[in-house]
């Protein structure tokens, strides 16, 4: 058995006994198991047996292909109760390395998959090497390309940086000022905000799986479609692509 599993149910046991204020701050349990369905399955048991608020799946994304990151966990949904929500620390595509041409297909096909909760750094981080996303991908604002394209990074965006400042504006301030970071970066968390409200306004609506399927035409209609790990996710819990 991998030494996380054990080692990260008596921590559990520990941070339980010391948590001293239940009322104000949420203590989520840590599900580990790398990619063996069979250590994840014990330690969600093991972890289960204890009251708890919400559970976070942890996974490492250098652990393999997109394909077998989700598959090693997209299964278990139901294994932790209606009542407790997933939290996603690292979806699998946050790293510069990954294969995975948008985070914001990973957090869509995680969304579809069960999990109810996202943190990383990656709208900050990417930020800082110039990147802007948008929905069909990304924009890297330090190509010349942008050099004389005085339109905002996105029209239907209404953050600060897209209402005042065009990628052209942008590309030269990068190659001078950090200022730039900052406005890349606050147009990044806005465009997540406003991702992430209407990926829940479509679970509201009852019209999810349309949602995705938009979504995913947006982000890759002029690129051969969606990759195939996203598909096979999809697919898997019942959104067709086709």
């Amino acid at each position: 058995m991998s030494p996380r599993v054990p080692r990260s149910v008596r921590w559990l046991d520990r941070c339980l006994a010391a948590h001293a204020r239940p009322q104000q701050q949420l203590l989520f349990a840590i599900i580990q198991g790398g990619l063996d369905p069979e250590l994840r399955l014990r330690c969600i048991r093991a972890m289960t047996q204890q009251d708890m608020p919400g559970f976070t799946l942890g996974l490492r994304v250098t652990q393999g292909s997109p394909g077998r990151i989700w598959g090693s966990w997209g299964g278990f949904r139901g294994d932790f109760g209606p009542q407790s929500p997933p939290w996603l620390g690292e979806p699998p595509g946050v790293t510069p390395s990954s294969p995975l041409p948008s985070y914001a297909t990973d957090l869509v096909v995680c969304v579809a998959l069960g999990c109810d909760m996202f943190d990383c750094v990656f709208p900050t981080r990417t930020a800082r090497f110039g990147s802007a996303l948008v929905p069909w991908g990304s924009l890297q604002l330090k190509n010349h390309q942008f050099a004389k394209d005085f339109r905002p990074i996105d029209a239907d965006c209404g953050c600060p940086t897209c209402q005042r400042y065009s990628r052209a504006y942008l590309h030269a301030l990068l190659r001078s000022n950090t200022a730039a970071l900052h406005l890349l970066t606050q147009h990044n968390i806005a465009y997540q905000m406003k991702l992430m409200g209407s990926i829940r306004d479509s679970i509201v609506q009852q019209r999810f799986p349309e949602f995705v399927r938009e979504f995913m035409d947006t982000m890759y209609g002029g690129r051969g479609g969606p990759p195939a790990w996203a598909r096979e996710a999809l697919e898997s819990v019942g959104i067709s692509l086709a």
